[in-house]
């Protein structure tokens, strides 16, 4: 049968349900019990046992194998599956007041993917399959639409992510990233929290975007007629709090930037951004390793997991080494060594790296080569410290290394998840760096933004030294739970409408 051949019978059988008097989307249950813990209470029960213990349970019908006068369903709810062991006899005599044909009816009006409350006792069959012995039952909500093939399951990748209401429904591993990820989410607060950090919310709407190299989301506001960014960062606002009083910190929430799609990145994300007075980046280290380690071990119960394959160490402390030595280490080139840009390009066009005569400085090659020689090498995790000034408009001079500032880069299996600074505290530098990034702006770079007078106002006002950090939640929770793409980690990831008639952006694409 087609979809909608299968679609005007159910219409039908709701129908049929409505003429019997019974509302085929029910406005409640109580539920006495989950699927999980049936299962954990009773899985000492021998076969044939029962318990004459009465439980309530509401769940999907998975599976439905109907012989006459007995029929059994696989029921789903939330934490796993349970089967029903429907005999005529007793539901027939349990029901007889409210429906003289309560077995037939169950029988004939229900389907795969219906929505069912029953009640009745525990009971393990001789075939050793744990069940509830129904006595009554409820039908719920009538499901109109077939789920998939459970012997094909629901494969397709983009329609796993288009419809990821059904994806929940037929891949119990995907509830369990997740259920996962909220752990994650909230062990990150808990622990900021013990450490006495507070989370205070910053806006969303922002007329001007900053905090990152990134192109903004544009947006407009009718009474105040005035554009407006989706924000790219909280760093801005959150700073402005230190220089209020507020000495500890964060916020965990949706970041927007308009960019590329791939295995790593989706136009909105979520991250945590974490500031501390009077620390600096070596501060933001040893809590970067505490934040990891903690949420790891709350929700893996260990530190020593595999990410695709690969077996991933967590256990601090993590290997601490600067970019300059990560380039030397993997190409032979000595940075310090070069005392001009154009000899700096000649050797990395001799090395392999790419695009070298669009780098405008000696700071900007040395990220380029970085990027493309050391950083997917970067498995076990890894802080990368001391970064160019070039790149780091926001981050404080390095105290010791001058073109450096105070900042690092956590790597785990060759991606960033982690960014921290010494934050950059002096007015007058930071307004010159920014000027520095609106020129670029205006002069064509769409991930450079403007110069945010009210910001540098607050730092006028005075900030003390601050170590700051932010985590990708999304990089994170794709790590500690083995997801190849973000968008296995993500519950709605961005797509484009199926109406658009362009080629679907294909997921696991390489960065």
């Amino acid at each position: 049968m087609s979809e909608e051949d299968i679609r005007a019978t159910r219409l039908e059988k709701v129908e049929k349900l409505r003429q019997l008097g019974m509302n085929p989307y029910a406005y409640n249950w109580k539920s006495s019990d989950c699927a999980a813990l049936l299962q954990e209470n009773f899985a000492d029960l021998g076969k044939g046992e029962e318990v004459n213990l009465e439980v309530s349970i509401a769940g999907r019908i998975m599976a439905r194998r109907v012989f006459g006068k007995l029929a059994f369903f696989t029921l789903q709810d939330e934490t796993g599956t349970i089967q029903l062991y429907l005999e005529k006899k007793r539901i027939s005599e349990s029901m007889a007041e409210i429906d003289a044909n309560a077995f037939n009816n169950l029988k004939n009006l229900t389907d795969v993917g219906d929505i069912l409350g029953v009640k009745g006792t525990i009971k393990r069959t001789e075939k050793g399959e744990l069940s509830i012995y129904v006595k009554e039952y409820a039908i719920l909500t009538k499901s109109l639409l077939p789920l998939p093939d459970k012997w094909h399951g629901l494969t397709d990748v983009s329609k796993r992510y288009r419809q990821r209401y059904v994806d929940l429904i037929v891949n119990p591993e995907v509830r369990q990233t997740f259920r996962r990820r909220a752990q994650i989410t909230a062990g990150i607060r808990r622990y900021l929290e013990e450490q006495n950090f507070i989370e205070i919310e910053t806006p969303v709407l922002q007329s001007e975007a900053g905090g990152a190299d990134a192109r903004p989301f544009v947006t407009y506001h009718n009474t105040l007629e005035m554009d407006l960014y989706l924000r790219i960062a909280t760093e801005l606002h959150l700073k402005r709090l230190i220089v209020g009083g507020f000495e500890r910190v964060f916020e965990l929430g949706r970041i927007f930037r308009n960019e590329g799609i791939s295995t790593r990145h989706n136009p909105e994300f979520t991250s945590i951004e974490v500031y501390q007075a009077y620390a600096d980046y070596n501060d933001m280290m040893a809590l970067t390793e505490g934040i990891i380690t903690t949420v790891a071990q709350e929700t893996l119960y260990t530190l020593k997991i595999t990410y695709q394959g690969q077996e991933i160490d967590l256990t601090p402390p993590w290997r601490r080494v600067t970019m300059h030595d990560l380039v030397k280490e993997n190409t032979g080139l000595d940075f310090q060594e070069f005392s001009t840009l154009e000899e700096a390009k000649a050797a990395c066009k001799t090395a392999g790296i790419e695009g070298v005569e669009d780098c405008p400085s000696i700071g900007k090659l040395l990220n380029e080569a970085f990027e493309q020689k050391a950083e997917e090498k970067l498995i076990q995790p890894t802080f990368v410290v001391d970064y160019p000034v070039e790149i780091s408009p926001l981050s404080k001079p390095h105290r010791s290394k001058p073109g450096l500032v105070e900042r690092f880069e956590l790597f785990i299996v060759g991606r960033e998840t982690a960014n921290s600074f010494s934050e950059l505290t002096d007015p007058i530098d930071q307004r010159q760096r920014l000027e520095e990034q609106a020129a670029r702006k205006a002069a064509g770079d769409l991930e450079a933004q403007g110069v945010d007078e009210d910001f540098l106002t607050a730092l006028e006002y005075g900030m003390p030294p601050t170590g700051g950090l932010g985590i990708g939640i999304d990089r994170l929770v794709m790590l500690l739970n083995d997801c190849a793409s973000i968008r296995d980690a993500i519950a709605f990831p961005l797509l484009k409408p199926e109406k658009s008639g362009t080629e679907e952006l294909n997921p696991d694409k390489p960065e």
